[in-house]
C-alpha cells in the first residue's frame, strides 16, 4: 500500500532513526505540510518512516508511532533525514549498518535528499556527499570531515544547497532549510506565506553565519534593529551606510562592526537581500513591468535588477515569473512570455 496517497502533491519522506530529536520532526511537517497554493490546497505531501515501522525512540520522554516503512523512500520526490542523538553522535566509523543502507537504496535517481543537523552523517556515510560541499551543527563538522575527507565541509554557513543534495547546521537551520525548498519549488510568496504564519524569519540566506557574535545584545547596548527596520520601509530609495546609522545615532564604523555581529554580513549583502527578496514578491504576486518591480525593490533600473538575479539566483526576472507563476498555480502570465511548465531554476544556495 502506498504511503502517498494524493497525486500531483510533491512528496516528502521524513526518515527517522531511534534517538529522533522531535523538534527535527516537526519542522518539515509544519513547513511543507502547511505551504499551500492560492486555493488554499497543499502543495506537498508529508509522510514519515523508518527503518522498520513501530514506535521510534526520540531523545525525550515519548516515542514516536511510526506508521510507514522504508518503502515510502522509493515514492519520495523529497527525502529528508533528521538527526538521531543516539546514532549519529557515536558515529565512529563513518559506515553505514546493512538495514539503514538497504533502505537508502531504494531511494531513486534524482530524488532531491536532505539532511537536519547530524543527518549529514548518514548522507555522507551513504557516499551522496562525495565530492560536495555539505555542513552540520558546527560541534560535529571537524569530525564529518575527518571520517570523510572526500566531503567539503563548510562550518561556517547555515545550509549548504549542492545539486540535489542539501545539509543544514543545527536544530534551527533546518527551518532555514526547508523554507529555501518551498522557495526553490514554488516561489518566494509561498515561503514568505509559511514563514509568515510559523512566526520565523521568511528568510535567512544559506551563508550566513552558524555563529555570531552577538547573538543577544548586552544590556544598555544599541542594536541596529531600528536601522533594519528603517531600511525595509524605504527598499525604494537609495540607501547608503550613512543614513543607516544615522538611524541608530552611531558613526559608521560603529554601526558596520555592530550590524556584521548581530546579521552575520554585511549592511551591503543584507541591503541586497532584502531587495531581491521584495523582486522575487512582486514579480510573483503583481503584473508590474520589470522596470517598475526595479524601481520598488530599490535596483534603479531594469538592467541592475536583472544582473542582481544572475549572480543570485541563475535566472532573469521574466524567466523567474513565468516558472512560479506556473508552480503555484496562478493562470496569470506576465507580459515577456506565458508559462514554461517544467520549467526549473536551478536557484540553490551553494
Amino acid at each position: 500500500m502506498s504511503a502517498f496517497r494524493h497525486p500531483g502533491r510533491h512528496r516528502v519522506a521524513v526518515f527517522v532513526r531511534h534517538g529522533l530529536l522531535p523538534i527535527e520532526l516537526g519542522i518539515p511537517h509544519r513547513l511543507l505540510g502547511w505551504s499551500w497554493n492560492e486555493r488554499g490546497e497543499p502543495l506537498y505531501e508529508v509522510v514519515t518512516c523508518t527503518v522498520t515501522p513501530g514506535p521510534v525512540r526520540t531523545d525525550a520522554d515519548f516515542t514516536v508511532a511510526v506508521e510507514h516503512g522504508p518503502e515510502a523512500l522509493a515514492e519520495a520526490d523529497t527525502v529528508i533525514v533528521p538527526a538521531s542523538h543516539e546514532l549519529d553522535e557515536p558515529f565512529t566509523d563513518g559506515r553505514l549498518d546493512t538495514s539503514l543502507a538497504e533502505a537508502l537504496a531504494l531511494i531513486r535517481p534524482g530524488t532531491r535528499i536532505a539532511s537536519i543537523c547530524t543527518g549529514a552523517f548518514v548522507l555522507a556515510a551513504a557516499g551522496l556527499l562525495n565530492g560536495r560541499r555539505a555542513t552540520t551543527h558546527w560541534a560535529s563538522c571537524e569530525r564529518l570531515q575527518s571520517f570523510h575527507p572526500e566531503v567539503k565541509v563548510d562550518p561556517d554557513v547555515l545550509y549548504v544547497a549542492d545539486g540535489n543534495v542539501l545539509t543544514s547546521a543545527g536544530v534551527a537551520s533546518g527551518i532555514d532549510l526547508c523554507l529555501h525548498m518551498v522557495r526553490d519549488d514554488f516561489g518566494a510568496a509561498v515561503a514568505n506565506s509559511v514563514a509568515r504564519r510559523t512566526v520565523v524569519p521568511p528568510h535567512r540566506d544559506g551563508g550566513q553565519a552558524q555563529f555570531i557574535e552577538r547573538p543577544v545584545p548586552e544590556a544598555g547596548v544599541h542594536t541596529t534593529g531600528t536601522a533594519r527596520g528603517w531600511a525595509l520601509r524605504h527598499l525604494g530609495q537609495p540607501i547608503g551606510l550613512r543614513e543607516l546609522a544615522q538611524q541608530e545615532a552611531m558613526s559608521v564604523r560603529t554601526f558596520t562592526r555592530r550590524f556584521r555581529e548581530e546579521v552575520g554580513m554585511s549592511p551591503q549583502q543584507w541591503l541586497t537581500q532584502q531587495r531581491i527578496d521584495r523582486a522575487r514578491h512582486l514579480l510573483e504576486s503583481s503584473d508590474l513591468a520589470v522596470d517598475r518591480i526595479a524601481a520598488d525593490a530599490g535596483f534603479g533600473s531594469a538592467s541592475s535588477l536583472r544582473l542582481h538575479f544572475q549572480s543570485a539566483l541563475g535566472v532573469s526576472p521574466s524567466a523567474y515569473r513565468r516558472t512560479f507563476r506556473v508552480r503555484t498555480g496562478n493562470a496569470a502570465d506576465d507580459a515577456t512570455g506565458g508559462s514554461t511548465s517544467g520549467e526549473h531554476t536551478g536557484i540553490t544556495a551553494a
